[in-house]
């Protein structure tokens, strides 16, 4: 199926699978712990680079602030694939894979990215994807895109029509 023939009724009879939070397990996303260096006046940490195995030359990269508390999902791309790191605060990085040729068809990957666990996540095209805002003020979200953006390749649906209990923090 192409991106732009899902709906929401097709998503809600997906069976969905949660898979470990922090786990690779869907076909062609990688997951890549950043590791700061750090010193008394500060840190650097790597956010890309060419020889790390996984993940593609970016083409357009773009800084996206989110509010605290905001869930900005869900998001598809038939074409290109997005690579997240965060350079503030923290965030929940869920993805679907809503590919029914592929291996994984039906799992969900959580992943909690930020300053405490810096990482870098590669989201290949057909993955229904989004992340939740976990730190106040804002977060900011850096995308590595494979292509430039194209809004014909952005397809959208709201954060609740599916897996709306993903989210986290859970109390009690």
């Amino acid at each position: 199926m192409k991106s732009g023939d899902v709906t929401v009724e097709w998503l809600k009879n997906i069976e969905f699978q949660r898979n470990p939070i922090g786990k690779a397990t869907i076909e062609g996303v990688v997951h890549r712990k950043l590791n700061p260096i750090v010193d008394g006046r500060g840190e650097v940490t790597e956010l890309w680079s060419e020889p790390w195995e996984g993940f593609g030359p970016p083409v357009h990269i773009y800084q996206s602030g989110t509010d605290y508390g905001v869930v900005k999902c869900w998001h598809l791309h038939e074409i290109h694939t997005d690579q997240f790191a965060i350079s503030r605060g923290k965030v929940q990085v869920t993805l679907v894979d809503i590919r029914e040729e592929s291996s994984t068809f039906g799992h969900v990957n959580v992943f909690f990215l930020g300053s405490l666990n810096p990482g870098l996540v590669r989201i290949p095209p057909g993955l229904l994807h989004g992340w939740k805002a976990l730190s106040s003020p804002e977060t900011l979200v850096l995308n590595f895109q494979s292509h430039v953006y194209d809004p014909s390749d952005e397809y959208k649906f709201q954060w609740n029509c599916v897996l709306e209990d993903v989210w986290e923090p859970k109390n009690g």
